[in-house]
């Protein structure tokens, strides 16, 4: 069940993947850098992970050059009571993506897929670029080597801190029954979630 999830959310992006060349790492955060997304469902608030320096730094670089702002969360992936992905972003917009980065797995990094766990959508390893989702309940098989041996996963970046609420929410929110294609039909957010602005908010710690 989740080894055909995880085929089927990669697939998805195929849709949404373009030609483009990897971007240069960009500069590694040091610490964990807290962001709040203000979406027409709520506040959500994130903090990144330095232990993904490129996908935090590249999430970073979206949130400070207003990449984020007017954007939507428009699918919500149901995968059991309780459980499901959350994703929004640029959705390949030509205006607001950047090249993609470099994937760095949970087996590299040590983070994983639990309930609140910021990841970057993608489709081969090395193409998430302006998509991330944020996962609801725990989600062991979307960490590396956990679908299959071998398997690269999705890259871990970051966490909820406040507002699973809104997540949850929004995950539960009503769906179109016609649109999106093949497994993706009656996961697309109708209406969708705007994110309104993100925007670096000061650590508490």
């Amino acid at each position: 069940m989740i080894r055909r999830s995880l085929l089927a959310f990669a697939l998805c992006l195929a849709a949404l993947s373009a030609p483009v060349y990897a971007q240069d790492a960009p500069p590694a955060p040091a610490v964990a850098v807290r962001v709040i997304l203000e979406t027409s469902a709520g506040a959500i608030l994130v903090e990144t992970d330095p232990r993904a320096p490129i996908t935090a730094a590249n999430f970073l670089r979206y949130v400070d050059e207003g990449r984020f702002n007017g954007t939507d969360f428009y699918r919500g992936m149901e995968l059991g009571a309780g459980t499901g992905v959350v994703q929004g972003g640029t959705a390949n917009a030509p205006d607001r993506i950047l090249p993609p980065i470099a994937h760095e797995p949970t087996s590299q990094t040590g983070l994983r897929h639990v309930d609140g766990a910021l990841s970057m959508a993608r489709f081969d390893p090395g193409t998430a670029d302006g998509d991330f989702f944020i996962i609801v309940g725990n989600l062991p098989g979307f960490d590396a080597g956990r679908a299959a041996p071998g398997d690269p996963g999705f890259a871990v970046f970051g966490r909820v801190v406040e507002g699973m609420d809104v997540v949850r929410a929004i995950l539960a929110a009503p769906k179109s029954p016609t649109e999106g294609e093949g497994f993706m039909r009656g996961q697309m957010l109708d209406p969708r979630v705007r994110i309104v602005s993100a925007r670096r908010v000061p650590s508490a710690g």
